[in-house]
């Protein structure tokens, strides 16, 4: 992977109906963006371990069974090589209290999964082109309803 020549993103949900429609979505707005599925928290933790390559952002469904998103967050931010790759929590979940204890654990943006397709992209394209235009100042939540 050629980290410098394209965006990459990486992806951890055990969903693969959720994978392909996330796919389809930030490929609705950012078809040159890479996306790396991992089926788990621990899957793309190993990957991690095993390729010096890293992501240009990290997206983390909340719910997976072998390691949740808040386990896995806690695991990537322990890792000093990964400081500067932006995390964004994936959910549907919207509890202002738990999101806040979300950031101050390190996640960079909380995406609240909207129930149409149509929100999704928006709420993607923007995710990603705040990313790209500023991947780590300060914190936000990404909500359409």
């Amino acid at each position: 992977m050629n980290m410098e020549d394209n965006f990459w993103l990486f992806m951890a949900d055990d969903d693969m109906e959720d994978q392909q429609l996330f796919a389809e979505a930030v490929w609705e707005s950012h078809p040159e963006v890479k996306i790396k599925f991992f089926n788990s928290g621990m899957d793309l933790l190993e990957y991690l371990k095993s390729d010096s390559q890293k992501p240009n952002v990290i997206f983390l469904d909340l719910h997976m069974r072998k390691m949740n998103g808040e386990e896995t967050l806690k695991q990537l931010r322990a890792q000093s090589d990964l400081d500067e790759v932006p995390i964004v929590l994936y959910s549907g979940v919207y509890n202002l209290d738990y999101i806040s204890s979300l950031f101050r654990l390190g996640a960079n943006r909380y995406l609240h999964k909207p129930s149409e397709f149509e929100i999704l992209v928006t709420a993607l394209e923007r995710t990603i082109c705040s990313i790209k235009s500023n991947n780590l100042w300060g914190t936000s939540i990404i909500n359409y309803v």
